[in-house]
């Protein structure tokens, strides 16, 4: 059977744990709410119990089959200690995560690294920027996370707070964020930005075809929009090329920053694959600073998309080896 562990990809909407081999390939997985706000140690319980669950539905055994636990988590964390420093969409300062999970799963190594991180350690490996030295991973979800590989590392800063591309301001003086920023990245090219962006449309177009496809406004998700642009509808469409606008703005940033390989893009709103890559390369023909160069950035989804962070936390103690 070979060695097994657990991933766990702790996000503001939802907590997945996969149990996955060495060759990364999810056996199986679970997810639980993580309904926030929350105190620490409900979503401390909500993780070692979606393991435990996990393990107990598929027959393993923690500790025996199950050789480690690895969390990825939003925020800068200390991967040594286990200790998230900040977690900004939580609201967590000195979190000892590690820990508090080793107190409730004794005899199972657990490994802390953040979501993003997490992410490009998965692509790396075994996914869109394999064989990379210079990668950056954005995944599009309830906030932007970014992991950011420079020659063959990852890059964490010497406060492991490094590559927080979502709190980039794009737009000076804009939509506040939850960092204490106003105009960051995230609160313009999330899927939560995106959804709250098709709310606010429908609700200044009722005659939108946005209402077909999803007559529940509190039913909206980061899909819909792209529904009703398939239907033809001009609203959907407006929506959608503003957002790309963003999305661009914030990507060209980082490429110009770093000017990495490759960028790969995750998270829900990357299963509309070509529909967003070509408009962006787009941008990015007109705006990359390196455009006249031969060697050029290559913009791709990323190959595990919304399982990037389960597989990357579970090779965590495989990485760090």
């Amino acid at each position: 059977m070979g060695k097994l562990y657990i991933g766990v990809d702790l996000g503001g909407t939802n907590i997945v744990a996969g149990v996955v081999n060495e060759a990364g390939e999810i056996l199986c997985k679970k997810s639980v709410k993580t309904d926030l706000p929350q105190p620490e140690y409900v979503i401390e319980g909500k993780i070692c119990n979606l393991c435990k669950e996990l393990c107990a539905e598929n027959g393993y055994k923690l500790g025996e089959d199950i050789t480690s636990i690895g969390i990825g988590t939003p925020g800068n964390v200390n991967s040594e200690t286990g200790v998230v420093g900040f977690n900004v969409n939580f609201g967590y300062i000195d979190w000892h995560l590690k820990e508090k999970v080793m107190e409730q799963i004794p005899g199972v190594e657990v490994y802390i690294e953040n979501d993003a991180n997490s992410a490009v350690i998965a692509e790396v490996i075994a996914g869109c920027a394999k064989g990379c030295e210079h990668a950056v991973i954005l995944t599009l979800g309830t906030g932007v996370g970014a992991g950011v590989i420079v020659d063959g590392k990852v890059l964490d800063g010497y406060n492991q707070s490094a590559a927080e591309i979502g709190h980039m301001v794009i737009s000076a003086g804009g939509r506040q964020c939850n960092c204490g920023r106003k105009g960051c990245f995230e609160r313009y090219s999330s899927a939560t930005a995106l959804i709250q962006d098709t709310k606010e449309a429908m609700l200044a177009n009722p005659d939108s075809k946005l209402w077909n496809v999803c007559p529940d406004i509190g039913r909206v998700n980061a899909k819909t929009v792209f529904d009703a642009n398939e239907l033809g509808d001009e609203t959907a469409k407006q929506v959608i090329d503003k957002y790309i606008e963003y999305l661009a703005c914030g990507i060209i940033n980082v490429v110009n920053i770093f000017q990495p390989e490759v960028v790969c893009l995750g998270g829900g709103v990357s299963n509309q694959k070509e529909g967003l890559i070509n408009p962006i390369k787009e941008y990015l023909d007109n705006e990359d600073y390196a455009r006249h160069l031969m060697k050029r950035v290559t913009l791709k989804i990323a190959t595990f998309r919304n399982d990037a962070g389960v597989i990357g936390a579970a090779l965590l103690g495989v990485y760090n080896a």
